[in-house]
């Protein structure tokens, strides 16, 4: 080395920035040209471990030492430091333990099986809180409830609709009653004759004549329209009729009370046997009326009487 002047005077001095200032550039610092730091002839130096950034240009000067690695791109290992194990004679090589493999290494990985079963027991949890809520619906703060239960849903109504009272008034169930109950006009009871229906064997005699009545006030008709209206009586082996009066207007037609039991003349408990009517009744409630008027033959006894919808065939 020849005196002069080579810079900083020790290469800790080294001001990479020195061109910027007057002093300086009276000692001849220039801007870094991916050489030295800026002085003519400054020192370059090898760094530390840690102290140059990567992808930084190491320096080159007359008197850098010869052989050194240069600084590698970012992402690759410091030129300036190289593993024990990569001299010859280094210890050997000792491989990374795999995240995957057992044991508790540092190098351990994620535990993808924890994460599986967490993930899994969130699915059933959800599962489990949906088929509650389907079930027995959301009990929350009671809200929900007392929704439900104060206010009717779209379904319901606060009161009966058009379709289900309809529905209502088209079930009609058959009535029956026993001639004894029915309001009596010019008649009486009696159980002489067995074979009666009526509870306790009870029917209605003294029907044979003018102006003996029976009357049942029917209530309860959905609708109005044609019903049936059936007879049980019995006569002493000859055939009988009457008057049927629906609501004050009397039938066209008498009511047949013929001998169809075939019975003998003159016996009456062979005779018991049915007859029926076609009639149209009013919706609500009805008055009928069997009795005997001036043309009818009335030896009959009475026992039953009873009301269907529609008209047989």
């Amino acid at each position: 080395m020849t005196p002069g002047n080579n810079g900083a005077s020790t290469p800790e001095d080294d001001d990479p920035f020195g061109y910027l200032y007057a002093d300086g550039q009276a000692n001849g610092a220039q801007p870094p040209s991916g050489g030295g730091y800026g002085y003519p002839n400054s020192v370059s130096r090898v760094r530390s471990v840690g102290e140059r950034q990567y992808g930084q240009q190491a320096p080159t000067a007359p008197y850098a030492q010869p052989n050194v690695p240069q600084q590698a791109a970012y992402g690759q290992p410091n030129a300036h430091y190289a593993a024990p194990e990569t001299f010859p004679g280094g210890p050997p090589t000792v491989p990374q333990q795999s995240g995957h493999g057992g044991g508790g290494g540092r190098g351990r990985g994620p535990n993808t099986k924890g994460l599986l079963i967490g993930a899994i027991a969130v699915v059933a949890a959800v599962v489990i809180g949906i088929g509650v809520a389907m079930l027995g619906g959301d009990s929350g703060d009671g809200k929900a409830g007392d929704e439900a239960t104060t206010s009717p849903s779209a379904s319901q109504s606060a009161s009966p609709s058009e379709s289900a009272t309809k529905q209502a008034d088209d079930t009609f169930e058959p009535q029956k009653i026993d001639a004894k109950a029915l309001l009596l006009s010019g008649t009486s009871t009696a159980t002489d004759v067995a074979g009666a229906q009526s509870d306790g064997g009870v029917y209605v005699t003294g029907f044979n004549q003018v102006g003996a009545a029976v009357t049942w006030n029917v209530s309860g008709i959905p609708e109005s329209g044609k019903y049936t209206l059936n007879v049980r009586y019995g006569v002493p082996g000859k055939d009988a009729n009457a008057t049927l009066t629906i609501n004050g207007e009397a039938q066209t037609r008498p009511l047949n009370m013929a001998n169809f039991s075939k019975a003998a003349e003159g016996d009456y408990e062979k005779g018991w046997t049915t007859t029926y009517a076609s009639i149209t009744l009013n919706k609500g409630t009805n008055v009928i009326k069997i009795s005997c008027e001036q043309g009818n033959q009335c030896d009959a006894n009475l026992d039953q009487l009873s009301l269907e919808k529609g008209w047989k065939n």
